[in-house]
């Protein structure tokens, strides 16, 4: 069991990896170094540089509903309160959706219907005059739309709360290399343990544990992984409105056409309006191993495939017509690591001599954890049998059956199937 006193590097400086950070400094552990290879933080490399996260509660799975309701609790606390808003969660569908879109649409309702916190906030609702009760703005047909309501939920913005807790684990003590500095190249062993880490200007930099929170990067450093890991993207992309615009979209509540897309209320300082349009993503495979990996240049993913512009625009013709022609800006693909199950990753690299943590898997869902992830991490560290306690977030060994071009496809919530990068991109993809 590593002390307090013991250095501990954390690769990675996006959610994971600050919330790591935080609670393991919070905690009395006075020897802390993150190496991000951006030179900023919030990294342009990670999921969470952005305006905004859904925050929603309800889960298909109980196990995860209890956390959200953890996360939202501290996402009320001084640090994060600045940074989340609870505007409520509209998640419908629209008269096109398919029938797995309505079935887990369904799924999701009951969830919420079933559990005694989320029930007095959930309000059915079906057809454009029940949703204009709740987002009058919406001045779309809203054609065969219907859902529910849930006004528990709500979003975070991210990238301003990554900042926030920068600013704090900086002022804990915990050390920052970042850039050319912090640009991690290899895990370092020596008779079966990790010493420490390589950077790419090769330095060595000692440690005791060596936790790698690098979002859709794992793999690279953690090959072991395989395939239990992939990385996976999303469109994501923004209208920019004027300042009257933006005052009179403010307080909508984030709204979700399970067969669409969603979107939420504008950020008020940059007006802009995050959109993201719904799909089963983006891999780029290694054809070698089967594992797909995130493009290393942040270039590479500064565009929004065609299908997915048209669908933000079906999106917005729905219910916000008038932007429906407008030009989408900061278009780019969302790059994160997702597994077979949605379930996160957060155990010992086997043959390690529990000297490396991986940290990963937040398949799309993981950012409303990030107040208190970083406190599952120290329950690891500091379990007597170094043992993830946690069945489903223990470290997997799959078989070669296991690999799957569609993986992560039988995740209720996903639709449709993943395409590969090189085939909507033109030009080569470099891995």
């Amino acid at each position: 069991m590593v002390s307090k006193e013991s250095p501990i590097i954390i690769v990675g400086g996006g959610a994971f990896g600050l919330s790591t950070a935080l609670h393991l400094s919070q905690d009395g552990y006075r020897n802390i170094s993150i190496f991000e290879q951006d030179d900023q933080i919030p990294p342009r490399y990670s999921a969470a540089n952005d305006l905004n996260k859904i925050v929603r509660a309800e889960y298909e799975d109980p196990f995860y509903t209890d956390l959200t309701l953890e996360a939202i609790s501290a996402w009320k606390t001084p640090l994060f309160a600045p940074h989340f808003h609870q505007t409520g969660f509209l998640h419908c569908v629209s008269g096109n959706a398919t029938e797995k879109a309505i079935a887990t649409l369904k799924r999701f309702q009951e969830s919420a219907d079933r559990h005694p916190q989320l029930k007095p906030h959930v309000v059915p609702v079906e057809g454009r005059d029940a949703i204009r009760q709740w987002f009058w703005q919406a001045d779309g047909q809203l054609l065969g739309w219907k859902g529910y309501m849930n006004q528990y939920d709500g979003y975070a913005h991210s990238g301003n709360a990554l900042a926030a807790v920068y600013k704090v684990t900086r002022a804990c003590g915990v050390r920052f290399f970042l850039g050319e500095q912090g640009a991690v190249s290899d895990i370092v062993y020596k008779n079966g343990k990790s010493i420490g880490i390589q950077t790419k200007n090769g330095r060595f930099h000692a440690a005791e544990l060596v936790i790698v929170a690098a979002g859709a990067a794992v793999c690279n450093l953690v090959p072991e992984l395989g395939i239990q890991v992939v990385a996976k993207s999303w469109s994501v992309a923004h209208v920019h409105l004027t300042d009257e615009e933006t005052s009179a979209l403010r307080g909508i509540p984030v709204t979700y056409a399970r067969d669409l897309g969603f979107f939420f209320e504008p950020d008020p300082k940059t007006n802009l309006l995050k959109l993201c349009p719904m799909g089963a993503g983006y891999v780029n495979t290694d054809p070698a191993t089967g594992v797909s990996h995130a493009p290393r240049s942040l270039e590479v993913s500064a565009f929004v495939p065609q299908d997915d512009e048209l669908q933000i625009r079906r999106l917005l013709a729905h219910t916000l017509p008038n932007l429906a022609s407008r030009p989408l800006v900061r278009k780019s693909l969302c790059w994160f690591a997702d597994t077979k199950d949605s379930d996160f990753i957060i155990d010992y690299v086997p043959k390690t001599s529990s000297t490396v943590v991986v940290l990963s898997g937040d398949s799309g869902h993981g950012f409303k954890m990030f107040p208190i992830v970083g406190r599952w991490v120290k329950e690891l560290l500091e379990a007597p049998d170094k043992k993830q306690q946690v069945a489903r977030w223990q470290w997997k060994s799959l078989g070669t059956n296991d690999r799957k071009v569609n993986w992560g496809g039988d995740v209720s919530w996903r639709l449709g199937e993943p395409r590969e990068l090189k085939d909507i991109q033109p030009g080569t993809v470099k891995l």
